[in-house]
């Protein structure tokens, strides 16, 4: 799907407004809202926005620790395994993976013992070989998507020129 200048401004003025109304964003964006409902229609269809709502905190949860779980999987256990990571809510997220592992995982804990406690739960699931652990000292890049959206949006007008 290619993603215009108008796109993109429509995408970044979402991310970094995203209790703004439809009408405004419309205003701001000096178009008209029908148009504007009509390409968020479509960056809705085609998965560009992929849902709403707000980006919570773990450690505001009380989960400070964050760590990233490698985990070595039996051959023809993947999708078991990664069904399995669903049933647990200190993983915030978990991704198929080349390299050293099989699935990488983003969880969060209270903290050092209750990370330990994770882990564990984890290493006991069937189909689960090993796991690697890495704690994150301190995020250096928050996750952000606006330089990735100005940057397509950017490229999408170039291939339309």
């Amino acid at each position: 799907m290619a993603v215009d200048a108008l796109d993109a401004r429509i995408l970044t003025l979402l991310l970094e407004r995203p209790r703004t109304s439809v009408r405004e964003y419309a205003r701001l964006l000096g178009i008209a809202r029908g148009t504007l409902q009509a390409r968020l229609d479509r960056l809705e269809r085609e998965g560009v926005i992929t849902g709403t709502g707000p980006r919570l905190s773990p450690a505001a949860l009380g989960h400070p620790v964050l760590a990233f779980v490698h985990i070595e999987v039996t051959q023809g256990h993947l999708d078991p395994v990664a069904d399995a990571l669903g049933g647990v809510p200190e993983i915030l997220e978990a991704f198929s993976i080349t390299g050293g592992g099989d699935l990488m995982a983003r969880v969060a804990a209270r903290d050092a013992a209750h990370l330990e406690d994770v882990i564990q739960q984890l290493v006991r699931m069937p189909g689960v070989v090993r796991t690697r652990t890495e704690m994150v000292l301190r995020e250096r890049v928050p996750y952000r998507m606006v330089p990735l959206v100005e940057a397509v949006g950017r490229a999408g007008d170039k291939r339309g020129s």
